[in-house]
């Protein structure tokens, strides 16, 4: 590798790739200041206008690992240019949408494009010096969270400030500026897995599994948990599933490489991180509700859409601050402690949740902290994943971690959905709302999964050999910064 070279070049390639993630999350939240107003906006009902927020979640699902397969197969680079064409033309869909179904085929290409968080984990290990691959990944796989957190106060300053139509015609541009970085400043490496074959059959039983999951456990709540709907959603599952296992485990190329990932070094990350996932989506449910909600309850804070979004903001600088100073930890002591801290840093920031929620400042702390460890878990996960799989399968094993965590954000979209639906309090006229007492039951769920999250970490086992040879991997930077 030429020395003089890789510092400016890989500056370039983990930036573009940084913000190409976090475009991507900003496209997951930027419906949700018009929740309320969508019925309006499309002319339709409540229950329709949910599936422009249901539709995202679904589809991301699907095409997250399949993305990641392809990238081995086709090259990473590629696939992240593909995956940059469905978040401009949704984009540009949902700007000219009227009514409810174009709007849904719009967010839905929108999700197709989630798939660039892990294609950038994976490709950061083909291009990026050694001693700079830890912090690299840290900052690249927070920025599922930095657009998540991002995402609600600009489109709330948006949609407040000027047209909703405006939030899509900016996105489509974002993406269109993405698009442009990758083209310039990202290298083209050969990809892993290259002769290969796509598994059809795999990613075909994969999506009806996976949409049948996330469909049961993200309406499950409105549908009824006991209808005959959402069980039968979960049968259908949990039998598309197990078959899609036993057919994996025979096909010569499998879409994801489940004997890999049941090695326990990548089996206990993957659980704990369902488990951060549903750490992390407890408070960004709450959080808004408490600083919204009027202050005539005796707990509510009375802030508008725009002022909850930036009491929360500063966690997102907070994550940015910290996914590099989780690399530098990594690299001194390994992304198994760091999985353990940042588990640990989020549980101690819903325990201050329970002392500090009565005031926005205190919700301000309490993102800080929670978001901290939030930075120092994203950044480990794919550390613990790289470390455990071929050189062949980073992508498709990135793919899958991520896949993971957006579970584990449903699950506890659900969960706590479930628990401010049961505990409430009568407004008067009919209107309830939760209760100081469900929200206070929210955070303490959100603070032992947290723990829970790391007792799973501490029980992965350490790298026994490596998976790949160094000199490879070495030879792979030499060539990819050759070619940039």
């Amino acid at each position: 590798m030429n020395a003089s070279q890789p510092a400016v070049r890989t500056g370039g390639v983990v930036t573009t790739l940084a913000l190409a993630g976090t475009v991507a999350a900003v496209m997951q939240t930027l419906v949700t200041p018009l929740i309320a107003e969508l019925p309006q906006i499309l002319d339709t009902s409540s229950s329709n206008a949910a599936w422009v927020v249901t539709v995202t979640l679904l589809v991301a699902g699907v095409c997250v690992p399949v993305s990641g397969r392809l990238g081995d197969l086709i090259g990473k680079r590629r696939m992240l240019l593909i995956c940059a064409l469905p978040l401009v033309v949704g984009s540009v869909v949902c700007a000219l949408s009227s009514t409810i179904v174009p709007m849904i085929v719009g967010r839905g290409l929108q999700g197709m494009g989630m798939g660039m968080v892990p294609l950038g984990i994976a490709l950061l290990r083909d291009v990026v010096p050694a001693a700079k691959l830890s912090g690299s990944i840290a900052l690249v796989s927070a920025s599922m969270g930095i657009g998540g957190a991002l995402g609600l106060p600009i489109s709330a300053a948006v949609a407040e400030y000027a047209s909703w139509r405006v939030l899509f015609w900016g996105s489509a541009v974002l993406a269109l500026m993405i698009a442009a970085l990758i083209w310039f400043f990202v290298p083209d490496v050969p990809a892993g897995a290259k002769g290969q074959r796509f598994d059809a059959p795999g990613a075909t039983g994969l999506a009806i599994g996976l949409v049948s999951l996330l469909l049961a456990i993200s309406k499950g709540a409105d549908w009824g948990w006991g209808s005959g709907t959402t069980l039968g959603l979960f049968a259908v599952a949990v039998v598309a599933l197990g078959v899609w296992g036993l057919y994996e485990l025979r096909t010569r190329d499998p879409l994801v490489d489940l004997r890999t990932t049941a090695r326990p070094r990548v089996l206990f990350t993957n659980i704990a991180s369902i488990l951060v996932g549903v750490g992390m989506y407890a408070f960004m449910l709450i959080a808004p509700q408490l600083l919204q909600f009027p202050e005539t309850t005796g707990y509510g804070l009375g802030q508008s859409m725009l002022a909850a979004g930036l009491w929360m903001a500063p966690g997102c600088v907070m994550m940015m601050i910290v996914s590099p100073l989780g690399g530098k930890l990594i690299n001194a002591r390994g992304p198994k402690l760091a999985l353990v801290l940042g588990a640990l840093v989020i549980a101690a920031g819903y325990g201050l949740s329970l002392m500090l929620m009565g005031t926005a400042w205190g919700l301000m702390i309490v993102g800080l902290v929670i978001n901290s460890g939030v930075g120092l878990a994203y950044g480990a996960m794919p550390a613990l994943i790289m470390s455990s799989v071929p050189l062949s399968e980073t992508a498709a094993a990135n793919g899958f971690n991520t896949l993971m965590r957006s579970l584990g954000t449903t699950i506890g979209s659900a969960v706590i959905g479930v628990v401010l639906a049961q505990m409430t309090i009568n407004l008067g006229g009919g209107h309830t709302i939760a209760s100081e007492d469900g929200f206070r039951v929210g955070l303490a769920i959100g603070c032992g999964v947290a723990l829970l999250a790391a007792a799973v970490a501490a029980v992965i086992p350490g790298r026994a050999r490596p998976t790949e040879d160094e000199t490879d991997r070495a030879t792979a930077v030499e060539e990819a910064t050759a070619r940039s």
